[in-house]
Parts: structure tokens; sequence; C-alpha cells
């Protein structure tokens, strides 16, 4: 199983600790960045500290909660090479690890019930990357935000 870096906002701590549990429970290892309580803290501290833990390995993927999940998305994807996108369906989940290799995951609690998230992040951890033609594109995006010095054929040339 995975190790899954763990945040969210005050929005998000109540779902971040059943999501929490849930990994627990599947056998993934969670190492949880908080926060950890209701009272307020900055989303932006927290989507940075677990981005950084995926970026340089120490944990596998990042998951991410507050109330909208796209606070947390846009702070993660600061951070070079982060992939982050918010699902707030088992379809988006999907196809945002089959066609974008996301290594992060961003919830909205005040968008998607308990068992909604939880079915939105096992389609994600159980969702492989397809690789292919997906694969130049996410190399393209790995060229925008410089962890890629690569040069990939530029298709605004043609």
């Amino acid at each position: 199983m995975a190790m899954i870096a763990l945040g969210a906002d005050h929005a998000g701590y109540e779902l971040k600790q059943i999501l929490s549990q849930w990994l627990s429970e599947q056998g993934h290892l969670v190492s949880d960045f908080g926060t950890h309580s209701t009272a307020s803290v900055d989303y932006p501290d927290i989507a940075a500290a677990v981005a950084r833990a995926v970026r340089v390995g120490a944990a596998e993927r990042g998951l991410l909660v507050c109330g909208s999940g796209v606070g947390m998305a846009i702070a993660a994807n600061k951070v070079a090479g982060i992939r982050a996108a918010v699902a707030g369906d088992v379809v988006t989940a999907r196809l945002c690890r089959e066609h974008n290799d996301t290594n992060v995951l961003a919830l909205g609690a005040r968008a998607v019930g308990r068992e909604a998230a939880v079915a939105i992040v096992h389609a994600w951890l159980e969702t492989a990357f397809a690789g292919g033609r997906h694969a130049r594109r996410v190399e393209k995006l790995d060229v925008l935000d410089g962890t890629r010095k690569e040069n990939v054929v530029d298709v605004t040339a043609r």
C-alpha cells in the first residue's frame, strides 16, 4: 500500500479525520500534516507541506481537504512537480489519474459527503496513469513548472 500525505484546513478537518481512518483501514500509511482541530488555519501552509512531502518522495501521493478543494489545489500546484486536481466525483478522480498522472487530490468538504469522498479517494488511489499519448502531455506540464528541461515539441508552432 501507499504512503499518503494528508492535510486539511479547518473546513476540511472532520472529513480529513474520516479519510485518515479509512486510509489506515485499507492498509495505507498516513502522514498527517494537520490541521488537528477546527480552529482557523491558512490552507496554503497545509497544502505546501503535503505537496513538498510528495515532491521529495516522503509520500507517494497527497490528499488535501478544504471547503471547496480549490484553494488547496491551487496552493499545491505552486510546488514544482505537483499535479493537483479537485475531484467531486469518481469519474473525475479516475480521469485525473489516468490522463494527468495527478499526485495530489483535493476534495471539498462542503461539496462532497463522507461516502462520496471515500469513493472518490478509492477510485483515485486505484487508478493507474495510462501513459501513451498522455505521457507527452504530462511531460509538457513538467516543462512548464521547471521540473523537466527537455525540449518538447511546441504544438503552437504548427
